[in-house]
């Protein structure tokens, strides 16, 4: 009775009985056929047939029979729930919960059924009792509303329509089958062309990433030739427009009296003009870094089908920003395969193609490639572009030149893409050469030997060591991903900063005992080992506790890096203002601590000491005895200490001791300045000491640059950070 009741507040559709097993198969065709008057699309019609026919097969199958009521009801926004229930006054179903739970299966495969019934509709619930025995409900909801007056229609409708023979009903299931193999062979057509495509984004992908590999490479071995460089020119360069500029700040400052306004007008040309030379200057540098590295060549075959592919996937991104312009690969199937270096053919087109996007407002970018005479293969990249005018096509493979024009000036680069493009085409045994007509478009052709046969390695360009800038402030970055230090290189530069990498923990762990970083920003996981011992330590460490850490990785623990005491954390990738602002944080409370304590008891040296740290933001004090250096030291809390060994009441070896024993001190570093010659066991005493600088220097500009790497190596430098530090 409690069925009747529900089926009493729907619309009956329909009522059949269950006593034969040809009811099993004309309940399927009476559930499709409502379906199909219903509005149900094909394979909702052959779920609901499919999920009934199960469903009304186990009723027969294990209770010997039973009802099915097929009927409609109102459901939420406008829509009508199309509801079949089957009831039967069977045992009932064990293990009913298991069952549905996916936990149980009957010998005789009762429980597939039901759960893939329960899978095809939107409403599935089932009530099985001993006493009463099995109702189940199915339900979908119809793809429109189903008005009142349409019932009446469809029961109509219904009628007219004869139940199939069993033959027929198959016949129907085959038809169905043969409609789902075939919508199967649509997908996996699809499927095929999406996979196409993933693979050229995949290529593209990994050419990226292997060129990034390359670069970066060259990248740090540039940056240490750099080191050498910038070693080398110093005072040729630097210290007389660091003078400049130094001595037009003091002027402007009017530490020397005031000045007229002519006069600042005057001093302002000047200034800029020396900042506008110091700018000159490190372009120079650059270019120096540039032409110091070696190319290494490395020839394998590939397909240029393949690498068009690449170039489709690796270039997608940038026409996303112009739906205007079409980016075409014309077929290359038919070309033989290549033998030279992928790479660096890839970096040529990549160079070639971009640049045509940039300058190709509408119309298309065509790229192509064809064999040529003498064993050479041509690459094409024609644009619709604004042209280059025929006074400035070969201008434009000059380094560091750019042709003046509108897209030009929205579109800044550096002028260094068709150079390098031009020099690796030479290098492969060909080159670029230019077709173009200003408003029209250009062609750019790139010739390159179809089998490479030159010389595979360059000369090696060794690692250098790095060397600390006195005039920036350290920040050891222990990461073991070459970009990612690049990245962290670039995020400070010109900011006062310096990055000192530790790609191991061993390294930065000697990096520690060597210098005294402002902070230190750490990864968790290097490519062998876990850095949260190294954390543990250095906030453990009474040495190093004081030294702010930045936890950067791709781990989400951040409560753990709190608990083992670091300073702030950040999931890559870091953000360049996040970590810039930590760093002048800590910058300001850095320059407060610029007092050096010279502890010696020759006046001389005090006053050459003082002389050679005037010029910098340091304050000098100092101390003519050990033990006056000891209680100046715990007073004061100086930012270093230059300590002398030879002292008549406290040598420098006990004033080290007692300095590194006190807590209250044990954190200062101690420059050892001294005359005499060190045996092995006193450069061992020493060892805590963050430096050694001798006395018998001739010259105060050495004294002077030994003093200021070794504050820098203390983690203090020479000059101010207060109007330097911005982003």
């Amino acid at each position: 009775m409690a069925a009747r009741k529900k089926i009493k507040n729907q619309d009956l559709l329909l009522q059949q009985e269950l006593r034969f097993e040809q009811d099993v198969v004309s309940t399927r065709q009476r559930a499709r056929q409502l379906a199909s008057l219903l509005g149900f699309d094909a394979q909702d019609q052959t779920r609901i047939a499919t999920a009934v026919s199960e469903i009304a097969r186990n009723a027969y199958k294990y209770a010997g029979g039973g009802k099915v009521w097929f009927s409609l009801q109102s459901a939420a926004e406008g829509r009508s729930l199309f509801t079949v229930q089957i009831r039967d006054e069977g045992p009932g179903i064990a293990q009913l919960d298991r069952i549905l739970r996916s936990e149980y299966v009957s010998p005789t495969g009762m429980g597939l059924g039901i759960l893939g019934a329960q899978r095809l509709m939107d409403d599935f619930r089932i009530e099985s009792a001993e006493p009463r025995g099995t109702l189940v409900t199915l339900a979908k909801l119809t793809p429109r509303t189903v008005a009142a007056e349409e019932i009446a229609r469809i029961t109509a409708a219904l009628a007219q329509q004869a139940p199939q023979t069993a033959l027929e009903e198959v016949q129907q299931q085959n038809r169905e089958l043969l409609g789902a193999l075939e919508e199967l062979r649509n997908r996996e057509a699809e499927l095929r062309v999406l996979n196409s495509e993933l693979e050229d984004t995949n290529r593209g992908v990994v050419a990226l990433y292997a060129e990034l590999d390359e670069k970066a490479l060259s990248l740090a071995r540039a940056n240490d030739v750099k080191t050498r460089f910038l070693s080398n020119m110093t005072h040729e360069f630097r210290t007389p427009l660091n003078s400049i500029l130094s001595l037009t700040r003091l002027l402007l400052d009017r530490l020397d009296g005031p000045l007229t306004a002519e006069q600042e007008k005057q001093i302002g040309y000047v200034r800029r003009s020396a900042e506008n030379l110091s700018e000159l200057v490190n372009d120079l540098l650059d270019l120096a870094k540039v032409e110091a590295g070696k190319i290494v060549v490395r020839p394998g075959e590939f397909r240029v089908a393949d690498l068009f592919g690449a170039l489709r996937g690796m270039l997608k991104p940038l026409l996303a920003a112009n739906h205007s312009v079409a980016l075409v690969f014309e077929p290359a199937d038919h070309l033989p395969p290549l033998y030279t270096d992928e790479g660096k053919v890839a970096q040529i087109l990549r160079n070639l193609i971009s640049n045509a996007l940039k300058y190709t407002e509408k119309g298309e970018v065509r790229v192509a490639a064809a064999a040529a005479p003498n064993g050479t293969l041509v690459f094409s990249v024609a644009d619709t572009g604004i042209g280059i005018a025929p006074e400035d096509q070969e201008r434009i493979f000059e380094e560091y030149t750019q042709v003046d024009s509108p897209l030009q000036r929205r579109t800044r680069g550096t002028g260094l893409g068709l150079p390098l493009s031009r020099k690796l085409a030479t290098l492969l045994g060909g080159g670029i050469v230019v077709n173009s007509q200003p408003g029209i478009g250009s062609t750019f052709r790139a010739t390159v030997m179809r089998e490479y046969g030159g010389p595979q390695e360059a000369a090696y360009v060794p690692d250098l060591p790095s060397r600390l800038d006195p005039t920036r402030l350290p920040v050891l970055v222990v990461e073991d991903n070459r970009e990612t230090l690049f990245v962290y290189e670039k995020y400070i530069k010109g900011s006062g900063y310096q990055v000192i990498p530790a790609r191991t923990m061993a390294e930065a762990r000697r990096l520690l005992r060597e210098m005294r970083p402002i902070a230190v920003v750490l990864d968790v996981l290097l490519q062998d080992e876990s850095t949260w011992d190294l954390l543990k330590d250095i906030k453990t460490d009474e040495a190093t506790r004081h030294i702010p850490v930045f936890v950067a990785t791709i781990v989400e623990n951040e409560a753990k890096a709190t608990a083992f005491g670091a300073d702030a954390f950040c999931e890559k990738p870091v953000d360049r203002d996040w970590l810039l602002d930590r760093l002048h944080r800590i910058a300001k409370q850095h320059d407060r601590k610029q007092e050096v304590l010279v502890v010696d008891d020759d006046e001389v040296t005090r006053y050459l000491l003082r002389s050679a740290l005037a010029r910098t933001p340091f304050t000098v004090v100092d101390a003519p005895t050990g033990n006056e250096g000891l209680r100046r030291a715990l007073a004061d809390r100086p930012g270093a200490i230059i300590l002398d060994l030879a002292m008549p009441d406290v040598d420098g070896f006990v004033v080290l001791e007692r300095l590194k024993a006190d807590p209250q001190t044990r954190t200062i570093p101690v420059i050892i300045h001294t005359g005499r010659a060190l045996s092995a066991n006193e450069r061992a005493r020493l060892d805590e000491a963050v430096a050694i600088v001798p006395k018998e220097s001739d010259s105060p500009e050495l004294t002077r640059s030994h003093l200021l790497d070794a504050l820098a190596r203390a983690g203090i430098t020479g000059t101010t950070h207060q109007q330097e530090l911005t982003p």
